[in-house]
This record gives C-alpha cells, sequence and structure tokens, in this order.
C-alpha cells in the first residue's frame, strides 16, 4: 500500500515537472503582450462634462496605436531601430490620437509594425513577430500586425493602423477581427509617417461592430443621417473565384445572411475583372506602356501591378534619401522591393493616376449610394510562420488583386471574421463607394451578428460544398412554389416543390407543403403518401399530421386518421398539461438533463411546446 502510494507521489510529481517545464517553453515561445506592443505610455481623457451635457462618446474605451503615429515625447519609430535612433521625439500628438482621447478613450501604448510598415506579412525581425491569437503557428498580417493582435488577445478595445496596400484589413483577416479602411482622404493623415501619400489611410481594428461604429463615427465626425438598408448586395463572383478554400464557406454565410436581413432580391452577381475592363481604360493604356508578355492579363491583376508601382515610387521619393544615407538592414524580401529600379516615365506616373481616377469613378457608379459589393479580404488563409509560401508569385497577384481594389479607388472597407476553416480565421470584406462610410458601417452593424451564426452553421455542416449548393438552390425553388401557393396557383406550386424535392430529398417541410398543394387539387392519395413521407423525416413536423388527418378522412380513412392524428394532437397536449401542472422539483432532473432542457428555468416549457405549435 506504501508502496503504491509512494509511486503515485512519484507519478504526481513528474506531471508537475512536465506542466512546469511546458509552461516555461510556452512563455518563451509566446509572450505576455503576444508581441503586440512595442512601447507601453498612458494618454488619459478629459474629465467628465459636468450634467446635463452628455458624457464623452467613447467613455470607458482604451486603445493602442501603431508605431508610424506621432505621439509627443516619443519618437516615431516606423517599424525599425535604425529610424528610431536617428530621429527625435515627436513635438505633438497626431490629430487622430488627440481626438479618440478626447473624446473619452485612453491610449495604453504603440504597438509594432512591419519594417518601414511596408509589407503584408507582419514578420519584424527587429522586434520579433506579434503571435497571432487566433491561429499562434501562423503569421499576423501586416503592416499594423501588432494593433490587430492587441485587438484579438482583448488587450484593448480597439486599435489604429495604416492601410496602404491592406495594412489593415490583412491582418484583420489573419488575426479573426473587424478591419476598416475608411475612404481615402476623409481622415487627416497629419502626424502619420506617410508609406504611399496617394494610397495611405488611417484604419481602425475592433472587436464587435458596436465599438467600430462608435469610434468610427468619432474619427469621421459624420453628422447624425437616418440609417439606410442596402438596395444591393453584389458577390463578386470572379474575386471568389481566387480564394483557396471552398468558396461556398464564405459565399454562402453572406448569401443566408443577406436572405434574412434584406431579401432574396437585393442580392446580385457581378464580374468585375469584365466591368473594370469596360470601365477602366486607362488600365488598356497602363498595360500597353509597362506590362509585356499575356496578352489576357486580367484587369484586377493590372490593378495589383499599378498599385504596388505606386506605393513603390511614392515610398522611395519620400523615404529614398533616409535609406540610401543610413542603408538600414531590412528584410530581403523589402529590400528587394524597394531597391527594384523604377524606370517610371512621368507619363506612366500620370497613367497610374488616372487609373485610380476613373477606378473611384466605376466602383462609385457600380455601388451608387446604397450598394454593397462583397469580396474575399485575401484569397490564401494565414500562411505558417516562416513560410516561403507569402514570397510566391501566385500569393503575391491573388493577394493584391483583391487588396488594390478598395485601395486604387478610394473607396471604404470593412473586413468582417466568419470564423474558421481548418483551424483558420475566414473572413469576408465589404465595400461601399467612396464616401459612403456611415452607411458601410450601419450595414455592418444590421447584419453582423446574422453572419456569425451563419458561419457558425456553415463551419459545422458536413456537406459537401456542392451539397451546400444543392441545398441553397432547393430553398430558393420551395420559395417560388410558396409564392404559385400563395397565388392559388396548386398545380405550379406543386412542380415548384417536387424539384425542390428532387434536390433535397431528406426536408421534410418540401413533402408537406406539396401535401397541402395536392388537398387544393384533391389528390387525396397523394398527400397522404406526401405527409406520411414528411413525418419520417421529422416526427415533430405537426402541420404534416394534419394535413395527413384531411386526407385520410377524405379518402375515409376515418380510423387511421383518429388513431394517427388526433391521438398525435392528444399526447402532445397531454404532455404539456402534464409538466405545467407537475412541480419543477419532481421532475426526473436526470431526464431534463438527456433532453438539454435547464431545470434552473422555464425554457423547458417552452421546448416542450415547440413540438405542439411548429
Amino acid at each position: 500500500m506504501a508502496s503504491h502510494a509512494a509511486n503515485l507521489w512519484v507519478l504526481l510529481g513528474l506531471g508537475l515537472a512536465g506542466i512546469f517545464l511546458m509552461t516555461k517553453r510556452l512563455k518563451k515561445t509566446i509572450k505576455a503582450d503576444f508581441g503586440a506592443f512595442i512601447q507601453k505610455l498612458e494618454l488619459l481623457p478629459p474629465p467628465q462634462p459636468a450634467p446635463p451635457k452628455a458624457p464623452h462618446p467613447l467613455t470607458g474605451l482604451n486603445f493602442a496605436v501603431s508605431d508610424v503615429f506621432d505621439i509627443e515625447g516619443y519618437v516615431t519609430g516606423f517599424g525599425h531601430p535604425d529610424w528610431l535612433k536617428t530621429h527625435e521625439p515627436s513635438t505633438r500628438t497626431s490629430p487622430v490620437v488627440l481626438a479618440l482621447v478626447e473624446g473619452g478613450a485612453t491610449c495604453i501604448g504603440k504597438t509594432v509594425v512591419d519594417e518601414l510598415a511596408y509589407s503584408i506579412h507582419g514578420e519584424n525581425k527587429h522586434y520579433s513577430t506579434p503571435t497571432n491569437p487566433a491561429a499562434p503557428a501562423r503569421i499576423s498580417g501586416g503592416s499594423s500586425s501588432g494593433a490587430a493582435v492587441a485587438v484579438a488577445a482583448d488587450f484593448v478595445d480597439f486599435s489604429l493602423g495604416i492601410d496602404t496596400l491592406g495594412g489593415i484589413r490583412v491582418p484583420a483577416a489573419f488575426c479573426g477581427v473587424i478591419g476598416f479602411r475608411p475612404s481615402y482622404g476623409v481622415i487627416s493623415n497629419t502626424g502619420i509617417i506617410p508609406v504611399s501619400s496617394s494610397l495611405d489611410t488611417v484604419g481602425l481594428f475592433a472587436k464587435d461592430p458596436s465599438t467600430l461604429r462608435r469610434v468610427g463615427l468619432v474619427l469621421l465626425q459624420l453628422p447624425f443621417s437616418v440609417q439606410r438598408n442596402p438596395k444591393q448586395i453584389l458577390l463578386a463572383d470572379d474575386c471568389f473565384e481566387l480564394l483557396k478554400i471552398p468558396k461556398d464557406r464564405i459565399s454562402q454565410v453572406v448569401t443566408n445572411s443577406t436572405e434574412k436581413h434584406f431579401g432574396r432580391q437585393v442580392l446580385k452577381h457581378e464580374n468585375l475583372e469584365k466591368y473594370f475592363s469596360s470601365k477602366v481604360p486607362s488600365l488598356k493604356e497602363f498595360y500597353s506602356q509597362k506590362i509585356n508578355g499575356d496578352s489576357k492579363i486580367s484587369s484586377l491583376t493590372l490593378l495589383a501591378n499599378v498599385a504596388q508601382i505606386l506605393q513603390r515610387y511614392e515610398f522611395k521619393r519620400t523615404h529614398g534619401e533616409w535609406i540610401n544615407s543610413e542603408k538600414p538592414v531590412l528584410d530581403s524580401a523589402i529590400s528587394a522591393q524597394i531597391n527594384e529600379t523604377l524606370d517610371m516615365t512621368d507619363k506612366e506616373i500620370e497613367i497610374c493616376k488616372l487609373v485610380r481616377t476613373e477606378m473611384r469613378l466605376a466602383v462609385n457608379n457600380l455601388l451608387k449610394d446604397d450598394g454593397i459589393l462583397v469580396i474575399p479580404t485575401t484569397a490564401y488563409p494565414p500562411p505558417k510562420l516562416g513560410s516561403k509560401e507569402i514570397f510566391s508569385d501566385d500569393y503575391q497577384n491573388r493577394s493584391f488583386s483583391l487588396l488594390s481594389i478598395a485601395s486604387i479607388s478610394g473607396c471604404c472597407q470593412v473586413t468582417l471574421p466568419l470564423g474558421y476553416h481548418d483551424k483558420c480565421p475566414v473572413s469576408v470584406s465589404f465595400i461601399a463607394r467612396h464616401g459612403g462610410d456611415r452607411f458601410l458601417l450601419d450595414t455592418v452593424q444590421t447584419v453582423y451578428s446574422s453572419l456569425q451564426e451563419h458561419a457558425d452553421t456553415v463551419a459545422k455542416s458536413k456537406l459537401s460544398p456542392n451539397a451546400v449548393k444543392q441545398e441553397h438552390s432547393a430553398e430558393a425553388v420551395k420559395e417560388k412554389g410558396n409564392q404559385a401557393y400563395k397565388d392559388k396557383q396548386w398545380q405550379k406550386a406543386i412542380g415548384f416543390y417536387t424539384e425542390a424535392i428532387k434536390l433535397s430529398d431528406n426536408n421534410a417541410t418540401y413533402y408537406s407543403n406539396r401535401a397541402a398543394a395536392y388537398l387544393e387539387l384533391g389528390s387525396f392519395l397523394q398527400a397522404e403518401t406526401d405527409c406520411t413521407k414528411a413525418i419520417s423525416l421529422d416526427k415533430k413536423n405537426v402541420k404534416a399530421y394534419l394535413r395527413r388527418g384531411t386526407a385520410r378522412e377524405m379518402l375515409g380513412y376515418y380510423k387511421e386518421a383518429i388513431e394517427g392524428e388526433f391521438l398525435h394532437f392528444m399526447f402532445q397536449v397531454f404532455c404539456i398539461v402534464i409538466f405545467i401542472c407537475k412541480p419543477l422539483h419532481l421532475l426526473d432532473q436526470s431526464e431534463m438533463k438527456t433532453k438539454d432542457y435547464d431545470c434552473s428555468c422555464p425554457v423547458w416549457i417552452c421546448m416542450l411546446f415547440e413540438n405542439f405549435v411548429e
């Protein structure tokens, strides 16, 4: 006995030692702040105004800023220690940061950015790479990597970054948080180190749509307006073809949520490649001037090229002198891009700027005041840390083809998380016209919870993408049948319900609805058969029982009608009466638990009623 006890103590000791070693290793791998912060500080809001004045709009919120925003008394580091060494502390705080502090929020620190805020990967060898809380073995995305991580890890309520070619949208997508790139020029860039002056936009990360909207309205300084619902939601079909995960994993979620809130008629489809080819003629001129090779190069790929050239050209024009004099040690990939010779004539730069002007007009005309364009945020799930995948041509082309749409047009875009696929965060992006920022934020507020619900349902579904598509088609046909039934077109309704059954033959509602139409036509035998099938698929389908009772009565099967439908009806009434009258403390607790009823509240009563009234 003593020997057995001693062995147990030895095992317990080994177990604790193992836990200690694992914890120590984990702490070495993941910092306490996930490597998000480069510097902690505190900027406190002013005192609350005396009543009856309203409190500050951002009271109770805290935030962090990427290390490209000036804060008085601190050197803005720009993601590189050599920049930090060669620059003086800021003499004033960025107006954007001041507006948030004066609005009642507390700033608690500066966060890591990519080297010189240049790439979209989030890996910084000088300050270590922030750990992605949503997928620790994967990159967090850049350039505003630390700001996204700070929100994803719940260190702050929101954070600020800068988006040039995805600096907000990519880390938001990879870390599973909301990312907002406002319309170009609507928020001041004063007090922010520029990357590319014609593309840079102050951006925002938030964990929930309410915080996003609160902060967004303060930043944008928008007047009150009545909330409007979108009249068209455009799915960019060709953009979804760029995805490296099943496209239905995202498009199905958006479709279901749109139908729930705004109706099927709002949903439309668009091919952006064709649209931009016809509406942005300067792309052809850019192609003839600069691109050699495949004559079938897509307009989205051309947009990606224009965006990258503009970024490189403007970055070198702004920071080239410092790079040449200080010769900072840069990541090889960033160094290659920055130092690549750009033989750009003034005419070619003007063409790039013309593309930008035409793109804004094209997107504004496509969406008008009440349209939302839906695209994937990124084509790839977040790559693994240290992966070479991020440098491949395919990764670059697909990524920037999607990111360049808002960057070049200057339109506003929100990245929204949609759960996980293969343990990696999934997202979708909504784009509104330039200046449609409030409309976009209102739309996000309306549909966000529904998107999360449908994302959860689709993620848990074991159906193949093709099966999901068939289910969706079946629902669409059923709705047509319902409309025909309402219009008293019984035979037409039967045809639609039959088509729905062919697409999805395990849905009790389709059979029960077809039975209702058969009853109207006097086809009682067919109605009885359909109802029996519906009941075999769903024992709780009361409508099917009642319709079968009607069919059997008309066929003269009185005994079967009474035994089947009446007894089923009376049994459910009996169960409800017994359970309501029986004191809760006399209920069999184990039985309730097996039925997943909560014995601590009257919800179980509703669960029982559900069988009766459905």
